[in-house]
């Protein structure tokens, strides 16, 4: 008998439904509740082993607690309901760590303040999602890499403010893309030394209660840790984790570019690209012939959220004198949101372009749309050396007009025209208006953004 019980998830972060579209298991497992007290733990055993090592507490007391320190021994219901009346976690978990220990107990949390635990806690879970985001970022550009490679030559409409403009190529649009996240990794690698640090202060952040050991324990504890040491005490200088929320904001916003772009291309009048087939995704309960952009619609709605959490986290680092009344609190709905909310937003992007549906024909056909009007640029351009350029623009625009008034294509209306045939055939007129054979460079740029990307 199938036992049925009714989901009580309030968000798309831990629905049953939704959870997987916004996020991932991994990020989910790395901000979790279990995830968080463990982190809370391993700081205030690495607190004692730090302590123990400068001679602030006893070793064997520092063995005791490291021993006898374990998640599987916390009472979450009372944790629940203590940290509901206190306002913090802390205290509340101290308590049951101190009874886990014994006599060992009353040297647990030795100097420390609450912010001290939490912000250090939160420094290694940004780490290690950091390290996840990392992963991704460098995957999703190997499959931006393979695109850009396989489409350098293919060509195909470049359209500026929603219209034709002028021939290029999809590996040159999925060039550009890869740039980004080339960009992207570099502001990683950069960010992670100034987020990825102890935070160990006390009270008001001047670690007055451990004397002169305070400096000898913010440096052991950091070591314990595999976290750099601040400059000074960062209780309420938050730039680090805006700055780390915001390059997620950058991350997304590049992604609901590229989910853009493919939803545009996508639509039926378009038909250039389309999402990987799965059977049943992106179906309509009343269009059985719609094929939704899922991805890159999942993609667009995670730009936009964490953009708001970014904006958050800038609010939240306006904060009052040495320890804040409240912008402290919001951190700690922006972090584990927006890392969530970035993962499932790459997981989506590997997914809809690696396995990206290029449809070149149709390409080539849109290409061909504006019956060569698309390169009235470069008619002038190669006629100017004859003409003039403004007599080369004013006979390219008389021959523009014929078209868009009378039909036919721009080479037919050019080659009616004897100030073109004399000094163009028409074998000259058709290579100067085929879309193909205006590509600038390109291609060129494919292979110089490729090069660059495998330096990094």
């Amino acid at each position: 008998m199938t036992t049925r019980t009714t989901p009580l998830s309030s968000t798309v972060f831990d629905s049953i439904l939704f959870r997987d579209a916004f996020g991932t298991t991994k990020m989910r497992a790395l901000f979790s509740d279990h995830a968080l007290v463990q982190r809370y733990i391993d700081v205030e055993v690495a607190l004692a082993k730090a302590e123990a090592r400068v001679g602030v507490i006893p070793a064997d007391a520092a063995e005791v607690i490291a021993r006898e320190s374990q998640i599987e021994r916390i009472d979450f219901e009372p944790m629940r309901e203590e940290t509901d009346i206190v306002g913090y976690p802390i205290l509340p978990l101290v308590h049951q760590l101190v009874g886990m220990c014994g006599e060992a107990g009353r040297y647990v949390h030795w100097g420390a303040t609450t912010q001290d635990i939490m912000d250090t806690a939160v420094a290694l879970q940004v780490r290690d999602a950091l390290d996840s985001i990392d992963v991704d970022i460098r995957e999703l550009r190997g499959i931006l890499v393979d695109l850009s490679k396989k489409h350098r030559d293919t060509p195909m409409a470049g359209r500026t403010h929603l219209q034709q403009a002028l021939p290029v190529t999809f590996g040159y649009k999925t060039a550009i893309w890869l740039a980004m996240f080339d960009r992207h990794q570099q502001r990683l690698a950069q960010l992670r030394p100034r987020v990825a640090v102890v935070e160990f202060a006390g009270a008001a952040g001047t670690l007055a209660s451990l004397g002169d050991k305070g400096f000898d324990v913010q440096k052991a504890l950091a070591a314990e840790l595999q976290l750099g040491v601040p400059e000074t005490t960062w209780h309420v200088a938050r730039d680090g984790f805006a700055e780390a929320v915001n390059l997620l904001a950058l991350i997304t916003g590049s992604l609901g570019k590229i989910a853009t772009d493919i939803m545009i291309m996508a639509s039926n009048e378009f038909g250039e690209v389309y999402e990987p087939f799965v059977k049943g995704r992106g179906a309509s309960s009343t269009m059985p012939q719609k094929r939704n952009p899922i991805s890159s619609e999942l993609m667009l709605a995670a730009a936009k959220a964490v953009r708001q959490q970014a904006g958050l986290m800038v609010d939240a680092m306006i904060q009052d004198f040495e320890r804040a009344t409240g912008p402290w609190h919001a951190e700690w709905i922006a972090i584990p949101e927006s890392f969530i909310l970035a993962s499932g937003a790459l997981h989506q992007a590997k997914f809809a372009l690696g396995g990206l549906i290029v449809d070149t024909d149709r390409m080539k056909h849109n290409l061909g749309i504006s019956k060569g009007l698309i390169v009235a640029e470069a008619v002038m351009m190669q006629m100017a050396p004859y003409t003039g350029r403004q007599q080369a623009h004013d006979i390219v625009y008389d021959a523009c007009r014929t078209v868009n008034e009378s039909g036919g294509t721009l080479a037919e209306a050019l080659a009616a025209l004897p100030e073109v045939t004399r000094h163009f055939d028409r074998n000259a007129i058709d290579a100067m208006t085929d879309p193909a054979n205006y590509l600038g460079l390109a291609p060129q740029m494919v292979d110089r953004a490729i090069a660059l990307s495998s330096e990094i």
